[in-house]
């Protein structure tokens, strides 16, 4: 049995401010979808919807909503929840529904409606709850944890403020080519550094936005996909979910602490490195192999961060690879080519999602002016709360 299953159709909803229910824009973005593959909703067999907690119980229940939205038809429903890897998990549970033989046809969604400025935690005292402690007890919202990021790469790896706003200035431009992004101008680094601090050393520009938003995939077994006329789709062939190993000793969201060292030596790898390995194993495929990425860019330090995870470069590196056009349009790898978050801001359990779609385009050849040529591997990244690793390999 292949692992491969074929994506035959991507959509989304453009990221905006738009002040309407998640289940509008996870619709449009759903039927987009299947009108790119050539389907129509009656011939899908299973609905999996990435979950939000900001939708009430439609949120929490979001394969049944999306599912009634479009017209109950007696799909299979699963909705899933994995923080900013819902998307992620969305895709892995819909290729593992194929590859079991429970539906030929799977339509993964996920949609967001977000709240104005930085997140907060969900309401209701929770005192044996990490996420809700650190806001607090602490008041480390995210951008406290980006700071904290971006001041341990400048003190370990000597990046500095430039290489931040680097990231910026490329995403920025990509993200002005692409109609869905929520940010469709360019900034230079001197507008990041203008712009003001939030957690110190980064900038507003540093990181990312909140926003609605939505991305759907049609995927569906390869036999099906040769039946309905199409050969050679672009295949999913990895998708990695792993957790991370006992002790962590670099600090991570939603972690106030470190685990202890004392008892048991640190793993050989970091948490977003094994994400990365797992799923390279998976696909049979290594970073020399990549022709582009999507990571999860919640600030621009955290993107050089992912250079390095996913082996585009070694240790420390990160900074050196952008500075020499590496990861920009026509470099050795292309990162980002969507805009990333810096263009699209957070719409959650879509995210991962999105991601997986311009990888589609640009494996087809689809992404107009931000195609990279002859693109043939693409890899995405992103993780979610309590140690939600995501990671997917999509290939034509």
């Amino acid at each position: 049995m292949t692992g491969d299953v074929a994506v035959l159709g991507a959509g989304m909803h453009p990221w905006g401010k738009w002040g309407r229910r998640f289940v509008e824009y996870g619709v449009v973005a759903a039927r987009a979808a299947l009108a790119e593959a050539g389907l129509e909703w009656r011939q899908v067999g299973s609905v999996v919807g990435a979950d939000t907690v900001r939708g009430g119980y439609p949120g929490y229940v979001a394969g049944a909503t999306f599912a009634k939205a479009l017209g109950w038809q007696g799909a299979r429903i699963t909705s899933v929840y994995a923080a900013c890897a819902s998307g992620a998990a969305a895709i892995g549970t819909a290729r593992a529904q194929i590859l079991a033989g429970l539906a030929d046809v799977v339509l993964v969604v996920g949609a967001d409606a977000a709240p104005k400025g930085f997140f907060r935690p969900a309401g209701g005292d929770r005192p044996d709850d990490p996420d809700w402690l650190r806001f607090r007890v602490l008041g480390a919202s995210n951008p406290t944890y980006f700071g904290l990021y971006a001041r341990r790469r400048m003190a370990v790896h000597g990046d500095t403020l430039e290489d931040f706003a680097l990231v910026k200035v490329k995403n920025a431009a990509l993200g002005a080519r692409n109609a869905n992004a929520r940010y469709r101008k360019r900034v230079t680094a001197q507008e990041v550094a203008a712009s003001p601090v939030v957690a110190d050393p980064l900038r507003l520009l540093d990181i990312c936005a909140t926003s609605d938003g939505a991305a759907a995939l049609v995927l569906s077994s390869m036999d099906f996909a040769r039946r309905h006329g199409v050969p050679e789709p672009v295949r999913i062939r990895a998708v990695s979910t792993v957790t991370p190993r006992y002790p962590s000793t670099v600090l991570d969201l939603p972690d106030i602490a470190t685990d202890s060292a004392s008892a048991a030596a640190p793993a050989e790898e970091t948490f977003r490195a094994a994400t990365a390995r797992a799923a390279y194993e998976e696909a049979g495929v290594g970073p020399e192999d990549l022709s582009l990425a999507e990571v999860y860019d919640l600030s621009t330090a955290l993107e050089l961060q992912w250079y390095e995870d996913l082996g585009l470069c070694g240790e420390g590196e990160g900074a050196a690879l952008l500075r020499n056009g590496g990861t920009a349009p026509g470099g050795r790898i292309p990162v980002n080519t969507s805009g990333g978050l810096a263009s699209f801001g957070e719409a959650v359990p879509a995210q991962a999602i999105a991601q997986v779609c311009e990888v589609t385009w640009q494996l087809r050849g689809q992404a107009g002016d931000r195609q990279v040529p002859g693109a043939r591997v693409g890899i995405t990244a992103n993780q979610g709360l309590f140690g939600h690793g995501s990671a997917v390999i999509a290939v034509r």
